[in-house]
């Protein structure tokens, strides 16, 4: 991963591409949408709240003037919704951007009983995904990008509990779910790869970036210090869903990139190509925690064999 770049491709057509986004109804989804209809893909927001979502919708519309948006009920914390979701799909798909996500929340539960942070950011997208393969495989072109974090720096993966049974720390889930992000888009790379498939598997994050993701936090002392903080350090909603673009849209992009902000600590600054962790290349934790979230969702990749 020794490509950079500041190049968003700004001035590339879209038309007649599909795309979907999920967690579309604000921050960094709704600007993935404003930025992808503006260059004339069909984009369906896919959102939990369908009254915020049909709020986003009409912004989006406003912002990008394209007629060429749809709203779809999604939620990431039900796998039925997922199934749901995937059947109801037809034709091919172009472009699946996983971005909803929930950060240090209290403990929650999702639907199916998973610890929230891990259900919804990571288990939700792999089903998906898995689910909409076939959608993917019938364009040409197809891409998968997923929105991880500087976060993932800190993660580990922690099979003894990775439902958080015996123990819940926020910050620890959420680090294990961002990590996650990025092991199975490595982990997908592979396999579509060795399987000779043109998919695209590609990440980005959009450094410290000033969205609602605090909102599920405890607090209101934590909101303020949190709000400050990135205020002070961080970047807009726009800004931090260049490399989400880039990621999506980019000509140079190959399987298995990662994008994020260039500039000091990849807080902020212009979208370029950027290393994650090491702990992102162990092939033998991607493929447990592939067969893992394959056991949880019951969802597994048709025709795309381990690599």
């Amino acid at each position: 991963m020794n490509r950079s770049t500041t190049d968003t491709s700004a001035n590339d057509r879209l038309d007649g591409l599909t795309a979907v986004v999920t967690g579309a109804n604000s921050g960094l989804g709704l600007q993935t949408v404003i930025g992808l209809a503006r260059r004339g893909a069909s984009v369906v927001l896919a959102c939990r709240s369908e009254e915020r979502g049909a709020a986003a919708l009409e912004r989006a519309r406003d912002a990008s003037g394209s007629t060429s948006l749809t709203l779809r009920q999604l939620d990431l914390g039900s796998l039925e919704s997922v199934r749901s979701f995937s059947r109801d799909w037809t034709g091919p798909l172009d472009l699946l951007v996983n971005n909803a996500g929930v950060m240090a929340t209290p403990l929650k539960r999702t639907v199916d009983g998973f610890e929230q942070q891990f259900g919804i950011n990571h288990l939700g997208h792999f089903a998906l995904t898995g689910l909409l393969l076939e959608a993917l495989r019938q364009s040409p072109s197809a891409r998968v990008v997923t929105v991880s974090s500087l976060a993932h720096k800190r993660g580990r993966i922690d099979f003894a509990d990775l439902n958080a049974d015996a123990r819940y720390r926020p910050w620890k889930a959420y680090n294990q779910s961002k990590l996650a992000n990025l092991m199975f888009t490595v982990e997908l790379d592979r396999r579509v790869r060795a399987a000779g498939w043109p998919l695209i598997a590609a990440a980005a994050h959009p450094g410290l970036s000033m969205t609602n993701l605090t909102a599920g936090m405890r607090g209101a002392a934590v909101l303020d210090l949190m709000g400050g903080f990135f205020r002070i350090m961080g970047q807009s909603d726009v800004d931090g869903a260049k490399p989400i673009l880039l990621a999506a849209t980019g000509p140079q992009v190959h399987g298995g990139d990662y994008y994020g902000p260039d500039g000091r600590g990849e807080t902020r600054g212009n979208p370029a190509l950027v290393a994650p962790a090491p702990s992102v290349l162990d092939e033998d934790v991607a493929a447990k925690l592939w067969a893992a979230s394959e056991e949880l969702t019951g969802v597994t990749y048709a025709g795309l064999p381990a690599a």
